[in-house]
Formats: C-alpha cells, structure tokens, sequence
C-alpha cells in the first residue's frame, strides 16, 4: 500500500473540500459513488476504443460497415459484455465538459439514473441519486471530478493493480474514522478482518457474513486465497445487510 500513500491522501483531501458543505455522513454516498461512476466509465471507453480499432482494422469485416453501422454497433449494449454500458449523457467525459456549471449536481443525479435504467439487472436502485438532496456546491463537486479525471480506476491496468479495491477500502476507513461510532455500520477495521480470515482458513466452499456491512470479509477471502495461490472459484461468498444504506456501498 506505500506506493499509493500520497496518492490515496490526495483523494482524501480532496474528499475533505466537502466539509462544511455537507453532512460528514453523506460524504461517503458522494465520493464513493463518483468513483463506481469513474471506473464504469473507464472501463466503458476502453472497450469502446477497442471495438472502434476493429472496425478500422483492414483485416476485419467490420470495417467494411458504413457511419451509421458503426455508430450503431458502438451504442449496442450487447458489444460491451463483461463492463456496464453507459450512454453518452452518464459518461464521465460529459461531467467533466460540465464543470463549473450550477447545474452539475443535476448531471450527476442524472447520470446515476441513466446508468440503473440501462443496467436494471444489476443496478436496479443500487446507485445513490444524493447529490441536487445533499445541496453539495457545485464548485466542490467539481474539484472532486477534476481530481477522479486524472486516476484510472477501471482500465485493465488498473484493475491489474485493484486501484479501484485499494482507494475503495482506504475511503471506508477514513469515512468510518471521520464518523466514529457510527462507523462501525459499514467498516471493521482490515487488522481485525484479516484475523478472522487467517483462523477460518477459507481454502474452499461457502463463506457467509450475516453482517457484511461493505464486504470487507470477501475482499480479505479473495486476498487470502491470492496469497496461499488457490482459486477464488473453489470459494462463493454469501452475506446480508440489515442497512439499506450500507447494501449500497
């Protein structure tokens, strides 16, 4: 984790411009959910550039399609198996072009819906639409999309690296820390997950979490298994959450 140290205080300050502004609970429904947004739309363009390489690839009978084929096949869902397809006004390149706007907290509501609308399967009311309700300053909003811009959390490379896991899980602890007691909601601490793990030794079969607040224990399952070199497919995990809030994080 040392190699990402700055780079983790650097999210979390920025994350701080929104104190004072905000209730110091709504913090984590705001950045987290920026940050699925970011890596959705990483991995979204990724993929999108390479279906475009195809198609100008001499040797593909894709490039042999007209604008509008093209066009049609870059805004079929069924193209992007395997990543969340986001339509244009959900990109994060369209917030980005709206920073310093009044009306970006809408922008972003509006993009949380649109991303559910067109992947109900698995996001059907999962993502937080807080962000006109909080009345976060736009300004603040966009200080913290300017600073999600410059990290990659959803390209291959990053998932190579779990930027994602690793912000995600550093996020959780200083959320938990900044409320308290509170915070024992959503978060126990990675020390005393990791214990737990190492005592039930989960090489195989089912692990279940009757409290599994954000999922802190599945994440430590599937690092255990990486570091004893076994397969994550030999394990399913299974939990439940009482708080709705905290299902969603």
């Amino acid at each position: 984790m040392a190699e990402h140290l700055e780079f983790e205080n650097d999210l979390w300050k920025a994350a701080n411009r929104l104190r004072g502004s905000i209730e110091s609970s709504q913090y984590k429904h705001i950045v987290l959910a920026l940050m699925f947004l970011k890596y959705i739309s990483d991995a979204f363009e990724e993929r999108k550039a390479e279906l475009t390489k195809r198609m100008d690839d001499s040797n593909d009978d894709l490039h042999e399609k007209d604008e509008e084929e093209r066009n049609e096949i870059l805004n079929d869902p069924d193209r992007y198996g395997g990543v969340f397809f986001v339509p244009e006004k959900a990109r994060w390149s369209f917030l980005k072009s709206e920073v310093g706007k009044t009306e970006l907290p809408t922008y972003v509501d509006n993009a949380m819906e649109i991303i559910e609308n067109t992947n109900k399967k698995l996001l059907n009311n999962v993502l937080p639409k807080v962000f006109v309700r909080s009345r976060i300053p736009y300004e603040a909003l966009g200080q913290l999309i300017n600073t999600f811009t410059k990290i990659g959390f959803g390209t291959k490379e990053a998932k190579e690296k779990d930027t994602l896991g690793r912000v995600y899980e550093y996020f959780l602890k200083m959320f938990a820390m900044s409320e308290g007691k509170r915070g024992g909601e959503f978060y126990t601490p990675e020390s005393i997950v990791k214990l737990l793990v190492e005592i039930l030794e989960p090489y195989k079969g089912r692990v279940y979490d009757p409290c599994c607040g954000s999922g802190g224990m599945f994440v430590q399952n599937a690092k255990f298994i990486k570091a004893h070199e076994g397969k994550k497919e030999d394990i399913s995990i299974l939990g439940q959450e009482n708080i709705d809030t905290t299902w969603r994080l």
